[in-house]
């Protein structure tokens, strides 16, 4: 079986947009336009309690339990704020403890968002939850100009 090299490709920034690392004083990397720097995402599940808080809280630690972001610290350091937005889709949003699910997150100033989604398993008391957590920067020139 024969295998295909691919050539790398090249950095070239699409055209109309500004690159990310572009600005004077950016940490190495840092995005200037307000995407997110991390996605992580995860799947939690309350087999026995059909407990919606509990399957999102389960989601949550899912998502961020491999992660590790060194750069944080250079962006403290720098006098930035770690954002963190968790979007979890469970079958009720309404019967999510959104403080439960912030506690999850040991840093950031952290925004908890429920969602109809996840799944009611049937004929069986659990729910299964899904989350989505992205993680930006807000630099202090940019909280500053706000």
């Amino acid at each position: 079986m024969r295998r295909r090299v691919r050539a790398p490709r090249r950095a070239t920034a699409r055209p109309g947009r500004a690159r990310a690392t572009e600005g004077s004083g950016s940490s190495p990397g840092a995005r200037r336009d307000g995407r997110p720097w991390v996605l992580e995402f995860g799947m939690g599940v309350d087999v026995h309690g059909e407990d919606a808080t509990r399957a999102a809280c389960r989601a949550v630690s899912d998502a961020i339990r491999h992660s590790s972001l060194p750069f944080l610290r250079d962006v403290r350091e720098r006098g930035g704020t770690m954002l963190v937005e968790v979007t979890v889709a469970v079958p009720d949003p309404a019967s999510v403890e959104i403080d439960a699910v912030r506690r999850e997150l040991p840093h950031g100033e952290v925004t908890v968002r429920p969602v109809a989604g996840g799944l009611r398993v049937p004929g069986s008391d659990a729910i299964i939850a899904c989350a989505a957590v992205a993680v930006s920067v807000r630099m202090a020139a940019e909280a500053a100009a706000r």
